[in-house]
């Protein structure tokens, strides 16, 4: 009896198809029989209908893409941006080789005692050619002492060292006052008898002290795009007929996400651009697959090890593109200038058929990367922004929080200006007024100032009508809104200095131009509520220092607002009963 497993007439049982058998081959590789693997590394077929099968298999046979893209005709328009309007204020011209962040973020900068050394050194040098006059400017422009009796020079009088910097720096020429001078109209030569045959010169060298201390730091000359009651920028740009608004810019690298498009009227016709013939490029990455079979891919990027969530969807999208889509993508070259509006008006694709293919708006199946809110067409923003800025260490530093105990917003001065040009600490500052307020008030009662009132005999408490907070702590009230009775805004106020004695206590003013806004003018400074969350903010002032495109550094004073930490505590209590020492009997 013949065994079932052996076929004696394989036409005939296959004819019948009795017993069906399925071969299938998932893995080809080599037997070599000698000593050499040449012929066996070439994994030699002789079957041609196996590379068919394989090709099925593989889905090749599916394909619908008739051939590769060898040129694209593009035609391309590019709007330059003509003017900035910061804040609302009046359009000025635009500057494509000064970088974006310091026309915007610029806010004026009260100069210390480093700037006027360093501006004062700059113009003796330039004049020391024309004629010997050191000691008549430093006589005429002197840097002012600072006034041990006054409270705003305190944080100079506390500390000996600055105030012996001071003291040495009243004997040089203080350059801040001489630029003043000029801006205002006048002349260097002003003042001083050894120059009176030499004006002309003199004036020479004055334009480029001015040019040079314009290039040294930059500080707006008009209306800042800063918004004081939201703690933010404000500008926009005009490129071909388009309005380019930025309402809400606090701080990073401003690019074309932080623009919003302003409504264009319908009627609005756009000039032809400018056609040209490049050669489209194939895409390629570190990891992504590669078209030959035989091929193994690079190593380096592993992308099945990259993990992503149902929600991750930026991540899905690269994960597809590069594992699916990765060879059927082509790179468009395209030569773009800064501080435009490209706008790609028309694609034609010719392929190696000669077939020439329409490409169409990607947004017309609602796919829109860097498209801006609001536009009616699609277009890319190139701004003339920084590849990244540097920033010193703050100058000012304020940390508004919420207080749900006090029922107020608390403006902490944590970081305030000195006298130097740095800044400091603002817990430390308002010590130091604070005790220099105790030591005037000694003095002017000559001696100690009156004590507390005396208790009643027997009594283990006492009754304050309030506990203070440090002076470093600027308090914001709620009011309403004018014509609102529901919306409230925040006021800045202003707590008493509480001194033991004093019986004409003097309001705490803030030291930081961030809270002193209006103070000075006798206004009052609003801040939106919704501008402060439950965390708080944090907004800080520094300088910040960049590379244009022709290399020129810019160094201007910008504005920083981050998330802050939670909510605080003041410490403000009212209708207080402390505790007396009583003696034992």
């Amino acid at each position: 009896m013949a065994a079932p497993w052996i076929t004696d007439d394989l036409r005939a049982e296959l004819a019948r198809c009795v017993i069906p058998a399925v071969t299938q081959h998932n893995r080809l590789e080599g037997r070599p029989r000698t000593e050499r693997f040449d012929r066996a590394l070439r994994a030699e077929v002789r079957d041609a209908l196996w590379m068919l099968s394989r090709q099925w298999q593989m889905g090749e046979f599916a394909g619908d893409d008739a051939g590769s893209p060898v040129t694209a005709r593009l035609t391309m328009r590019a709007d330059p941006i003509t003017s900035v309007r910061l804040n609302g204020g009046p359009d000025e011209p635009f500057d494509a080789a000064a970088p974006l962040e310091a026309r915007v973020e610029a806010r004026p900068l009260e100069p210390g005692l480093d700037l006027r050394l360093v501006l004062g050194r700059q113009w003796l040098k330039m004049i020391a050619g024309l004629a010997d006059v050191r000691a008549a400017f430093s006589a005429r422009y002197k840097i002012d002492a600072p006034d041990l009796t006054d409270p705003a020079d305190v944080l100079v009088a506390s500390d000996p060292v600055v105030a012996s910097a001071f003291t040495t720096a009243s004997r040089r020429m203080d350059g801040v006052k001489l630029l003043e001078h000029l801006r205002a109209g006048g002349h260097a030569w002003d003042g001083i008898g050894a120059l009176d045959g030499l004006r002309d010169e003199t004036d020479a060298i004055a334009g480029r002290f001015v040019a040079w201390a314009a290039r040294l730091v930059h500080v707006p000359e008009q209306q800042g795009a800063w918004v004081p009651d939201r703690l933010e920028y404000r500008f926009s740009c005009a490129a071909g007929g388009r309005e380019l608004v930025a309402d809400a810019f606090h701080h990073g690298r401003l690019d074309w996400y932080a623009l919003d498009a302003a409504p264009a009227a319908d009627d609005e016709e756009h000039p032809q651009g400018d056609a040209s013939v490049v050669l489209p490029a194939p895409v390629a990455f570190e990891g992504m697959p590669n078209t030959r079979w035989w091929a193994f891919e690079d190593g380096r990027t592993n992308f099945a090890d990259v993990t992503a969530d149902t929600t991750d969807l930026g991540r899905l999208l690269l994960l597809e593109f590069a594992l699916v889509y990765a060879n059927d993508w082509f790179v468009v070259p395209c030569t773009l200038p800064t501080g435009t509006v490209a706008t790609v008006q028309g694609l034609e694709v010719t392929d190696v058929f000669g077939a020439r293919t329409t490409v169409g708006p990607a947004n017309r199946d609602g796919w829109a990367m860097f498209a801006l809110a609001g536009a009616s067409d699609e277009g890319l923003v190139l701004l003339p922004s920084t590849a990244g800025a540097l920033e010193a260490r703050p100058l000012e530093q304020v940390a508004l929080v919420r207080d749900e105990v006090a029922n107020m917003v608390w403006g902490v001065e944590r970081v305030v200006p000195l006298p130097t040009g740095e800044g400091g600490s603002g817990a430390e500052a308002g010590r130091l007024v604070r005790a220099f307020c105790e030591a005037e008030l000694q003095r002017r009662f000559g001696g100690d100032p009156p004590g507390e009132v005396p208790g009643a005999p027997g009594a283990l408490v006492r009754y304050e009508v309030m506990r203070g907070v440090p002076e470093h702590w600027i308090p914001f009230v709620g009011v309403h809104v004018p014509g609102d009775d529901r919306e409230i805004q925040l006021q800045r106020a202003a707590m008493l200095r509480l001194l033991q004695g004093d019986r004409d206590p003097q309001p705490v003013r803030p030291r930081t131009s961030l809270l002193r806004e209006g103070l000075d003018d006798g206004g009052a400074y609003l801040l939106h509520e919704e501008e402060v969350p439950r965390a708080g903010i944090h907004v800080s002032q520094a300088l910040a220092r960049a590379r244009a495109r022709d290399g020129r550094p810019w160094v201007w004073l910008g504005a920083r607002k981050q998330v802050g930490r939670g909510e605080g505590s003041s410490g403000l209590e009212f209708d207080r009963l402390s505790d007396l020492k009583v003696p034992p009997p």
